[in-house]
């Protein structure tokens, strides 16, 4: 039997299928001929989507009956700006800076300090930042040579 398919466009495609072709092949061969992708491409009839796994004949799809392809629309809102993440806080995070590497937040010029946002791993940075600074000392070390 022969279907039309209409695109976005308004271009009409013919087609000459079985009755029993399910949508999912139907899809399968419009995606060869309009060179889109399968996973996009959704098919109407009547006002309804149909779906996949149907065929023709369960959906009273008959001969010289026109179906409509749907195409997703690509874009959309651009990303929102991200916030800060401390308590009632609405300021923009600073970008990088107001990153913090111990808790994932993201934070404003006001709350970026680990102290500011009373951070989870504060008391690991300053044991980190203390061991760092006396392996530092031990290693510049004066030795004092005796003997002579």
């Amino acid at each position: 039997m022969q279907i039309f398919v209409k695109n976005v466009a308004g271009e009409t495609i013919p087609m000459i299928v079985p009755q029993d072709l399910s949508i999912r092949n139907l899809r399968t061969l419009l995606s060869v001929r309009t060179l889109l992708p399968e996973d996009d491409l959704r098919l109407v009839y009547a006002g309804r989507h149909l779906p996949p796994s149907s065929t023709l004949a369960e959906n009273n799809i008959h001969r010289e009956s026109t179906l409509h392809l749907a195409v997703p629309l690509r874009g959309g809102m651009p990303p929102k700006k991200i916030r800060c993440t401390y308590k009632d806080c609405r300021e923009g995070a600073q970008r990088i800076i107001g990153d913090c590497g111990f808790c994932n937040g993201h934070f404003c010029g006001k709350h970026r300090l680990l102290e500011d946002h009373k951070c989870d791993g504060l008391e690991d940075c300053k044991k980190e930042s203390h061991d760092r600074n006396a392996a530092q000392l031990n290693a510049e070390r004066t030795q004092v040579i005796r003997g002579i």
